[in-house]
């Protein structure tokens, strides 16, 4: 299947960063905008309490299944916002590793923030996300 997601990586930028800095969809894709994957157990619990990378391994894996009920996937993801509610450089490269593995090749833009809190009860990591599909 044709995907909608063009990843674009700048010779004339940095090679430290771990994404390519920009991505395009052609106007006849479908958008998908998603709230905020955050690490919450079925019952609406917090996983994972004071682990930064189990946080962002259910974030992602409730990605996964928003995404899928949209119809798209990682690989369909068009740019991601990684917020930690932490001051630590070590808390955010911790979430971060996580995400940029479970991404794989797909390399998609990010930005990754150090943020005071977030929504719910212990809750330390959300992932924002875009979408684009090509639908049949």
């Amino acid at each position: 299947m044709p995907r909608a997601v063009t990843l674009i990586r700048s010779a004339s930028l940095s090679d430290v960063a771990e994404y390519a800095y920009a991505a395009t969809a052609p106007a006849e894709s479908r958008l998908i905008f998603l709230a905020g994957a955050c690490p919450l157990n079925d019952d609406g619990s917090t996983a994972a309490i004071g682990d930064v990378a189990g946080q962002a391994a259910k974030a992602v894996e409730n990605l996964r299944t928003a995404l899928a009920d949209a119809g798209a996937e990682l690989h369909d993801v068009i740019n991601t916002r990684v917020l930690v509610a932490s001051n630590r450089q070590e808390d955010l490269v911790a979430a971060w590793e996580v995400v940029r593995d479970a991404f794989g090749d797909h390399d998609v833009p990010s930005t990754l923030m150090g943020v005071t809190v977030l929504g719910y009860t212990d809750q330390l990591v959300e992932i924002e996300a875009v979408a684009a599909v090509l639908d049949s």
